[in-house]
């Protein structure tokens, strides 16, 4: 790119900044949203483990771009967690993640959900109608994205959630599970282990 169309993007950007189109609101929501919206934009340049490390998570620990933390101060993670692109974690009713669990590309994990504010016609910002559960995921778990975890949902340890699942209960540990609604698929036993190593080529 020739310095003369640098200089042409900067001049516009000088426009568009300048114009009247673009409003902002002084109110302590949106000032609250735009610390995070320019959180995000800056960590867009950083490495997952940079980016990790300016969210305050545990040693180890790597998100990549793209991956959203609604309410982070309402996240507890343990270490070694890997968050992939376009996650959406919402901490907002109070997320737990234990340590060495993976959390796919595109996958969703709720603690909170709307659907009275829709059906009250009362879709207004801070309508009394949401929803809010903690939400857990035990330690040396897989949540294959893109699946999605319901509000309140307890996924034990050691538990693999196939690609495109849909978790709306609890979850023991040592299974997999899949479907939506998910349902137990198979234990997660030596056995099971062994063979699946095997499989793969580990053996």
């Amino acid at each position: 790119m020739t310095d003369l169309i640098k200089k042409d993007i900067i001049e516009l950007l000088k426009t568009i900044w300048s114009s009247d189109e673009i409003k902002f609101s002084d109110s302590e929501r949106s000032n609250g949203l735009r610390n995070e919206i320019l959180r995000n934009l800056i960590a867009l340049s950083m490495s997952d483990d940079e980016r990790a490390n300016m969210l305050g998570l545990s040693v180890g620990c790597r998100i990549r771009e793209s991956a959203k933390i609604i309410s982070p101060s309402n996240l507890v993670c343990g270490e070694y967690v890997w968050i992939g692109e376009n996650v959406m974690l919402d901490a907002s009713g109070g997320l737990q993640i234990g340590s060495h669990t993976t959390i796919a590309v595109g996958a969703l994990i709720w603690t909170h959900e709307s659907a009275l504010a829709n059906l009250e016609l009362d879709n207004s910002i801070g309508n009394p109608w949401i929803v809010r559960k903690s939400t857990k995921i035990g330690t040396g778990c897989y949540i294959g994205g893109p699946s999605s975890i319901y509000p309140g949902v307890t996924i034990g340890d050691k538990v693999i959630v196939l690609p495109m699942s849909v978790v709306t209960e609890d979850v023991p540990s040592n299974v997999m599970v899949g479907g939506s609604p998910a349902k137990i698929i198979s234990e997660i036993d030596d056995d099971w282990l062994s063979r699946y190593k095997l499989q793969n080529g580990f053996v």
